[in-house]
């Protein structure tokens, strides 16, 4: 299914522990804080839906059956790679990959989400989570060294759920408006809470060791759901495990980016966990977003992904505005900037809409 030839099927075969020589790679550039020779762009949630190819390669395979299968991940990566020139792959998986890797009875239902057979909501709930092994995630490294030997000089970023987010499912049972249970919990026991913490933030740098391992030439945390809390609980119950992850890789000489939803009240926080790139939702224009975040960090973002359903005029327009705002943020004290969605690509999205986007980014 991914054309490999026999070179590339060999190399796949061997881990990579040194990252790859991508000098010419915008996105790098950018994460890094130089100057790239374009605008770099990709897209959160790229290699999903808005595909026919995708829900062509998908009509056979549950979502977890797909995220546990190498020629399919590797596959699945590559589609928008090769449709819309975007400048960096981002691993096909999921938040919830690790925990169900490691033994988490859970599934990601359609149109509903990641559903918990048995919510974590007490002490002793907390003590009986698993841990994760490298060998539990071998599937995902493999895709790793597939997708390394297949895209030449793209780079590709590996992810994971942050603990917060992957908390709140574990705590909720599923996907939540209000993550009440949640919130109960973090307020009304901090003891457990931090201890649920600590063993998610385990699970995470665990999932993404093996990523790097493997030879990922960057990686995204996504908190998606911080921008449920208040500043004073994110520094008091999450900031300090989400830094813990950042500083295990702090070394690592890769680009690290951290990404909420909602978190304009946020960011100068997000910005101390530790990551290189902080991601910005289509709330925050990005230059009130390099005010509030530290400078020599670079900015990810922002256009908001409904803007690409509203025709071409539209989509041309705010494009044109998100990279002003990108140089304004420069000019005011981000790193760099590194176009994208201020969330994940619409189901619903007109792929050659993306492409033509694409090619508009590389042209400013």
């Amino acid at each position: 299914m991914t054309g490999l030839n026999e070179d590339s099927a060999t190399a796949a075969q061997t881990p990579s522990k040194t990252r790859r020589d991508l000098p010419l790679s915008p996105y790098l550039t950018a994460a890094a804080g130089g100057t790239p020779s374009h605008p770099p762009v990709w897209f959160m949630r790229q290699a999903g839906r808005s595909l026919p190819e995708y829900r062509a390669v998908r009509a056979d395979h549950a979502m977890l059956d797909a995220c546990f299968n190498p020629e399919l991940v590797c596959e699945i990566t590559l589609q928008p790679v090769r449709r819309h020139r975007v400048d960096a792959a981002i691993l096909f998986s999921d938040i919830v990959v690790p925990l169900k890797a490691a033994g988490i009875d859970l599934d990601i239902v359609p149109d509903v989400g990641p559903v918990i057979a048995n919510p974590v909501r007490t002490t002793a709930d907390v003590a009986a989570l698993p841990r994760l092994e490298p060998g539990q995630v071998e599937a995902v490294s493999a895709a790793v060294r597939l997708l390394v030997a297949e895209l030449g000089q793209t780079p590709l970023i590996g992810f994971a759920g942050a603990p917060f987010t992957l908390a709140s499912y574990l705590v909720e049972g599923g996907p939540s408006r209000h993550h009440q249970r949640t919130k109960a919990l973090l307020l009304g026991d901090p003891q457990t809470w931090h201890a649920l913490m600590t063993a998610l933030t385990d699970i995470t740098i665990a999932f993404l060791r093996a990523q790097l391992d493997a030879g990922v030439d960057a990686l995204q945390l996504f908190d998606s759901w911080a921008g449920a809390l208040s500043l004073a609980d994110y520094r008091s119950a999450v900031l300090p495990h989400s830094t813990r992850i950042f500083e295990e890789f702090a070394g690592a000489g890769v680009p690290m980016t951290h990404f909420g939803v909602g978190t304009a009240e946020l960011l100068g926080a997000m910005g101390e966990a530790g990551a290189t790139v902080v991601g910005v939702d289509w709330r925050t224009p990005l230059h009130v977003a390099a005010a509030r975040v530290d400078s020599g960090k670079a900015l990810q973002g922002n256009l908001d992904p409904a803007v690409l359903l509203a025709g071409w005029p539209v989509v041309e327009s705010e494009v044109r505005r998100i990279v002003a705002e990108g140089r304004r943020a420069v000019a005011d004290g981000a790193a760099g900037h590194i176009f994208n969605l201020g969330h994940g690509v619409l189901p619903d999205t007109d792929p050659a809409v993306l492409t033509d986007a694409v090619a508009l980014v590389h042209s400013l």
